[in-house]
C-alpha cells in the first residue's frame, strides 16, 4: 500500500513539475528566434494600433465648426482651428484650407496628397508584422529538421532505440513546428486587424474630404 502511494506522490510530482516553460525548453535553440518574433510582433501591433486609433479620432463637431469659421468668412480663423486641433485628419483639412483661392481641383490634390502621407505613417512597419506571419513558421519547420537530425543522432550513438533515447528530438521537433505556427498566426491576426483600422481610418478620411469640399461651395452659393 506504501508503495502505491509513494507511486502515485512521484507521478503528482512529476505532472506538476511539467510546465509551459519546461515544454518550451524542450524546443531547443530555435525557440529563441521564434519567441524573439514574436516579440517584436507584439510590440509592433501595440504601437501600431495605439497610433492608428489616435489618428482615426475625430470630433463630430468638427466640420460643424469649419463651416461656421468659413461662412463668416475667417478663413485663417479656420486655419488656426485647424493647427490647434488634436485629430490628426485636421491635417487635411489645413492643408486644403492653405490652397483657397485655388481651383477646387488642387485644393482636392492637395488633400489627397497630405492623406497618402498620413496613410503611409499608419501603415508603417506593417510589412515587418506581415513578414513576421511568413517567417515564424519556417523556423518551427527549421526546428522540425534540426528535430530529426538530433533523433538519428542520438539513435546511432545509442545503437538502439528506446523512448528516452528519441525523446529530446521528438520533443523539439513538435515543439518549434507548434510555436512557429501559433506565432505566425497570432501575427497574421494581429496584421489583419491592423489593416482593418487602417481601412476604416481611410474612409473616414475620405468622408471628411468630401464633407469639406462640399463647404467651400456654401460661401460662395450663398452670396
Amino acid at each position: 500500500m506504501s508503495s502505491l502511494l509513494n507511486f502515485i506522490l512521484l507521478d503528482t510530482a512529476q505532472v506538476e513539475e511539467f510546465t509551459v516553460l519546461s515544454l518550451l525548453e524542450k524546443g531547443g535553440y530555435v525557440m529563441y528566434p521564434i519567441l524573439f518574433l514574436f516579440t517584436v510582433a507584439l510590440f509592433l501591433f501595440i504601437e501600431r494600433y495605439l497610433y492608428i486609433r489616435k489618428t482615426s479620432r475625430i470630433d463630430e463637431n468638427f466640420l460643424h465648426n469649419i463651416n461656421e469659421l468659413l461662412l463668416s468668412g475667417n478663413i485663417q480663423g479656420a486655419v488656426t482651428y485647424c493647427k490647434n486641433s488634436k485629430f490628426p485628419i485636421a491635417n487635411l483639412l489645413e492643408r486644403g484650407l492653405g490652397r483657397l483661392g485655388s481651383p477646387i481641383r488642387d485644393i482636392e490634390d492637395a488633400i489627397e496628397n497630405k492623406a497618402k502621407l498620413e496613410i503611409y505613417n499608419m501603415e508603417k512597419n506593417l510589412g515587418i508584422l506581415s513578414s513576421i506571419a511568413r517567417i515564424a513558421p519556417m523556423f518551427g519547420f527549421l526546428g522540425t529538421v534540426t528535430g530529426m537530425i538530433r533523433t538519428f543522432h542520438n539513435i546511432s550513438t545509442s545503437n538502439k532505440i528506446e523512448i528516452s533515447t528519441i525523446a529530446s528530438g521528438i520533443y523539439e521537433k513538435m515543439v518549434t513546428s507548434a510555436s512557429g505556427l501559433i506565432v505566425g498566426i497570432i501575427a497574421y491576426v494581429m496584421y489583419t486587424l491592423l489593416t482593418t483600422m487602417i481601412d476604416r481610418s481611410i474612409n473616414k478620411m475620405e468622408i471628411v474630404a468630401m464633407d469639406f469640399i462640399d463647404l467651400l461651395h456654401k460661401p460662395a452659393n450663398k452670396k
